[in-house]
């Protein structure tokens, strides 16, 4: 690959927002997309013939986070937002599910899955944190 071809630099973490959508200044929204990034850099090693299959499914369910997030911060009350936040959990449980099978499968180390699950796990805490924040209408 080229240097004109190389990956755009990634956006630190601490970096904040520069947008003004509410999401934008959530942590958790902020950290699940930092997480996204290493779900497609660590994905992209694995095998060709999980294009469609794994890799894929690694993919959207890690992007689902983020996108309920959002989603859900455009929500009329509280009680939906606490919804959307529901779906972005579950989409984490199903990220650590993934994550322990491409270990099985030898398509991660147990290091690159542990580090990841405790990425994805700090995620999950700090959605958990936002939703028992929000007011129960």
């Amino acid at each position: 690959m080229s240097a004109s071809h190389s990956k755009k630099p990634h956006r630190a973490s601490s970096e904040p927002a520069k947008r003004g959508y509410r999401f934008e200044r959530l942590i958790a929204w902020q950290k699940a997309m930092d997480f996204c990034e290493r779900v497609y850099d660590v994905s992209m090693c694995f095998p060709k013939e999980e294009v469609y299959g794994l890799t894929s499914q690694f993919r959207r369910a890690s992007v689902s986070i983020p996108l309920n997030i959002a989603e859900g911060s455009g929500c009329g009350s509280d009680r939906e937002f606490s919804r959307f936040l529901s779906v972005a959990l579950r989409s984490q449980y199903e990220v650590v599910t993934i994550l322990r099978l491409a270990e099985r499968l030898g398509y991660l180390t147990l290091e690159q899955s542990q580090q990841m699950e405790k990425e994805s796990s700090e995620v999950g805490k700090l959605i958990q944190g936002l939703k028992n924040s929000l007011s129960e209408d």
